[in-house]
């Protein structure tokens, strides 16, 4: 029998121990403030950006709300970080992407403080992640390591495959597994024999960005799979890159969708926010 990795109970264990730091600082008269800019009104940037504020009201962190019209431009973005930069009442700055086309967003990532670059995606935060170094770390690959550890999956020693290449998921999820002391390969649409590859996962991570993609003739049995992906199918239904009734009975343990990673994105967003504070000290 299978287990289902709880994403949603895991996350909220995390969220009740920020809650319990941030009470502890604010008792000692530290408060911890996180600037969210959305640039544009796209549906479901709103909702990510709600559930981001939810999170900080629940777990104690200030949330400074910055809602930019579509026709904003890139210069009154940038001079707005600038200044979000330079406040030292906050903490950690977080723009939601997409962008609008007219906004280079990479620009906009490099003029984040790497200090208060929570979602861990400048420059600076992923050569840290490279050679070892303290700095942010990407939420959705360290929300998987940890969904991993606190559900007893030992990743040292493993074969661990990434489906996916991307700056946000593939390549930290990889340096990540790495660290842990996994042996890793990464593939992506130009691997060769896929299935040959990812059939020698014992932990199998699939962030391709392609609903069902990957079904049992994938995966090796008893593996662990991670499924990132999360997509509305033709009923409008919630499921990802992974066919899970089809590959669940083979695997060990599988993060369902939605309920998996999705939920420790936003606790680690949290956790490198209360970070943020800590090392501003």
């Amino acid at each position: 029998m299978f287990q289902i990795i709880d994403g949603k109970k895991i996350s909220q264990e995390i969220k009740e121990e920020l809650k319990e730091k941030v009470a502890k600082d604010k008792a000692e008269g530290k408060e911890i403030s996180l600037a969210v800019i959305q640039v544009g009104n796209d549906p479901a940037s709103s909702v990510y950006v709600r559930n981001k504020k939810n999170a900080c009201a629940y777990i104690g962190i200030n949330s400074l709300s910055y809602e930019l019209a579509e026709d904003t431009t890139e210069e009154e973005l940038l001079s707005l970080i600038c200044k979000l930069n330079e406040d030292n009442k906050v903490n950690g700055i977080l723009v939601q992407l997409p962008l609008p086309k007219h906004i280079n967003e990479e620009k906009v990532i490099q003029t984040i403080d790497p200090k208060k670059d929570v979602d861990g995606f400048h420059v600076q935060n992923v050569g840290a992640l490279c050679v070892g170094s303290e700095g942010y770390v990407s939420c959705t690959p360290l929300g998987i390591i940890t969904l991993l550890k606190r559900s007893g999956i030992e990743i040292s020693g493993k074969n661990c495959v990434v489906i996916g290449r991307s700056n946000i998921v593939g390549k930290p999820m990889a340096l990540l597994l790495l660290r842990e002391n996994g042996t890793v390969t990464v593939c992506h649409s130009k691997t060769e024999d896929i299935k040959e590859i990812t059939k020698q996962a014992d932990i199998l991570v699939v962030a391709i960005g392609k609903p069902k993609f990957v079904d049992e003739t994938f995966v090796k049995e008893g593996a662990v799979v991670v499924d990132v992906g999360i997509h509305r199918n033709a009923e409008n239904k919630l499921c990802g890159d992974v066919d899970f009734e089809r590959v669940a009975p083979h695997t060990s343990a599988i993060t369902p969708v939605p309920g998996g990673v999705g939920p420790m994105t936003i606790a680690m967003l949290m956790n490198n926010c209360v970070q943020s504070a800590e090392r501003s000290v």
